[in-house]
């Protein structure tokens, strides 16, 4: 057994043991008084003494420090003593574990002479990887190297070899999508020999070349073929063209992109077939088209159907038939014409079916069915020539036939046309397909439309002088008619106008607003002319108000948008109105008008008294005794002169009330005379003057 060191066994009573060292020296110094003796510090450790709890108690107590030193001493002897004891006890198990800390140390030895064997060996492993790294490098960079190789021959011989069955599809197969599939292979080969350089620089192309041009010329001549004989079956009667185009054309159209590639003179063929082939056909179809219109056109105006021209002479008398009566109705009224506009994406009309029923339409309605199936004709011809040929010019060259068709056949409809309500609805028709041919984004039909515009409005103003000058020279005596009612003149005058107003709503044209104001002074100044064939002044006050009265109601009745012309016949209907009033109150109280206006409203004394009891008297009287009668009998001639009741019930209202205002100023009057309070049993109150107002405002 090992002795175990007494330094050891102390080290658990450590503390112990410093407080009793420091106990000692503390007794020591206070002995100390030697002069060699430093006492630098010593100040510093009795401040550190002085607040140490133990040295505090010990002080307290008043213990001798060199009894405690030596009590402390003993006390760590003894301890000591019973450490080595309990050392001792434990003796067997401290060597026990000195053993097994011997055992792990041999171990540990033979550990360690194992792993430096393996570093060692890893050293040398480690050298033989960095080998096999680089070898595996460098056979790397050969099979990249060799793969990059491969694929460029792999490529170049799959782009210049010409399989058998390339040669069986192309010479001997029929055109299908599986050929479609084939000729842009063989395209892709014809363009790589061509391209690359190197490639016309190698052996192998001098024996595919031949062959490679041999299956084009054979592929050109079969596609050729092929085409066009698709194109020949367009030109079969009541064949669907689009139909056909879309379902069979463009599915081979790669044929097309082939030779325009591969056979630039082929495809100038080809594309002239096709150019020639939709010409002839397209335009026999707008002729035939055109010639089954034709058979459905109503005649509506006739050079002769203008606003001045007299009933007699234009043959109206002499109409018969409910259709006629129906077509003359529409020469200046646009009444339902106007649906035209409404129907305007409507499909063109079916001619046989129109025949079938027996009907019959205005040139509006066939000008608008032949333009709408020639823009979505158009609108066909020009996506599928786009996509089919990529040229947008093809389409030019096939329409210049159709178009060529529809001009002749609408210059010449044009220039036996006298309806102005018809062409303005053209006019407005073909602004509509212009607005339907840019929203769907197809510019082909632009100039044609703009043509068919700039057409059309010289027409219409033509037509527009004709009938501005029939009013202007129009034949008073032979329009003239002993009838106070409005003249059939006014009438045409008005639907005509309302129509072409309603007309240019939405468009705002100056223009036409120009020409309509010129027809308004026109229209007025023949009322007029006419007016003045009357003997009496009333009766042509009376044909004035009804003529203006019904050119606003008509103006009305068309809309809300009767704008400067409607509110100068209101003007003047309103003027004419007051004219008509003061000659019908003239005609049953003239001696009261007459005195009242010789009296003024704010008439002074002094002139009140030159007016006399018997000049007044006989006028009350007069007044009392015969005002309801008077009043009945203007009732009963504005019943017989004016057709419009509204408009005669406003004129009677006028006419009372300005009755009303000259009796109450007669009576006012007689209230300033000297004694003119004798005349008020005779005098007419105010309510019943209002009464019989009232009755009669509402039996009108």
């Amino acid at each position: 057994m090992e002795a175990v060191p007494v330094a050891e066994v102390l080290d658990g009573h450590k503390d112990m043991f410093d407080l009793g060292v420091f106990v000692g020296d503390l007794a020591l110094d206070e002995e100390v008084t030697s002069d060699d003796e430093s006492l630098e510090g010593l100040q510093k450790e009795l401040d550190d003494c002085k607040n140490d709890q133990e040295v505090a108690n010990i002080l307290a107590n008043g213990i001798k420090l060199r009894e405690y030193t030596k009590g402390v001493e003993n006390n760590i002897r003894q301890i000591e003593l019973d450490s080595i004891q309990d050392y001792i006890k434990e003796s067997e198990n401290l060597v026990s574990l000195h053993d097994q800390i011997r055992d792990c140390d041999n171990i540990l030895s033979q550990m360690e002479t194992v792993l430096t064997g393996f570093q060692t060996e890893i050293g040398s492993i480690s050298s033989e990887i960095k080998v096999l790294q680089e070898k595996s490098m460098d056979m790397g960079l050969k099979l990249k190297n060799r793969k990059a190789a491969e694929s460029k021959l792999s490529k170049f011989v799959e782009d210049i070899i010409v399989p058998p069955r390339m040669i069986d599809i192309i010479v001997d197969g029929e055109v299908n999508d599986e050929y479609m599939k084939t000729l842009e292979t063989l395209s892709k080969k014809i363009k790589f020999i061509d391209a690359d350089p190197m490639v016309k620089s190698s052996k192998a192309l001098k024996d595919v070349q031949p062959e490679v041009e041999r299956l084009r010329q054979k592929a050109v001549s079969k596609i050729f073929e092929f085409v066009i004989q698709k194109f020949y079956a367009l030109r079969k009667p009541k064949t669907n063209i689009q139909i056909l185009q879309q379902s069979v054309l463009l599915k081979y159209k790669y044929t097309i992109i082939f030779l325009k590639e591969h056979a630039k003179e082929i495809y100038a063929e080809v594309r002239a077939a096709y150019i020639d082939t939709m010409n002839k056909v397209l335009s026999a179809h707008f002729r035939a088209y055109i010639q089954a219109l034709e058979k459905l056109q109503m005649d509506i105006a006739t050079s002769t159907d203008l606003l001045g021209v007299e009933t007699r002479s234009t043959g109206f008398l002499f109409s018969i038939g409910k259709e006629s009566l129906k077509t003359r109705s529409s020469v200046f009224a646009l009444g339902e014409r106007i649906n035209i506009l409404k129907e305007i994406d409507q499909p063109a009309l079916i001619p046989h079916i129109a025949e079938a029923k027996s009907q019959k339409y205005p040139y509006e309605v066939l000008f608008r069915s032949l333009q709408k199936l020639l823009i979505d004709t158009a609108t066909s011809e020009y996506l599928f020539t786009d996509d089919f040929f990529g040229e947008e010019s093809i389409f030019h060259d096939i329409f210049a036939g159709p178009i060529q068709v529809v001009d002749e056949y609408f210059n010449a409809v044009l220039l036996n046309c006298y309806d102005a309500i018809g062409i303005m609805l053209m006019i407005r028709i073909i602004h509509q397909h212009q607005l339907i041919m840019f929203r769907r984004r197809i510019p082909c039909l632009d100039s044609y439309l703009d043509k068919v515009n700039i057409s059309l409005w010289p027409r219409f103003k033509m037509v527009f002088d004709l009938h501005l000058n029939s009013l202007r020279n129009a034949n008073i005596k032979t329009l003239w008619e002993d009838d106070v009612h409005p003249h059939y003149v006014t009438r045409r005058y008005a639907e005509f106008t309302a129509s072409l107003v309603h007309l240019n709503v939405e468009h705002g044209d100056g223009q036409l607003d120009l020409n309509l104001e010129r027809l308004r002074m026109a229209i007025e100044d023949l009322l007029v002319k006419l007016a003045k064939m009357f003997s009496k002044p009333k009766l042509q006050t009376i044909f004035l108000i009804n003529n203006y009265d019904l050119t606003i109601s008509i103006l009305k009745e068309a809309g809300t948008e009767g704008g400067k012309t409607q509110l100068h016949f209101e003007e003047v209907l309103k003027s004419n109105i007051a004219i008509y009033v003061e000659e019908l109150l003239q005609e049953h109280f003239s001696d009261l008008i007459r005195f009242v206006k010789t009296r003024p409203a704010d008439e002074t004394a002094t002139s009140s008294e030159q007016v006399s009891i018997a000049e007044v008297e006989p006028l009350v009287k007069d007044f009392a005794s015969r005002y309801k009668a008077a009043i009945e009998q203007m009732h009963k001639d504005l019943i017989t002169s004016f057709s419009n009741f509204l408009c005669g019930m406003e004129i009677l209202r006028a006419a009372l009330a300005q009755l009303l205002l000259y009796y109450t100023r007669l009576t006012e009057c007689v209230k300033r005379i000297n004694g003119g309070s004798a005349l008020n049993k005779d005098l007419v109150s105010i309510s019943s003057i209002l009464f019989e107002i009232k009755k009669y405002s509402r039996t009108f």
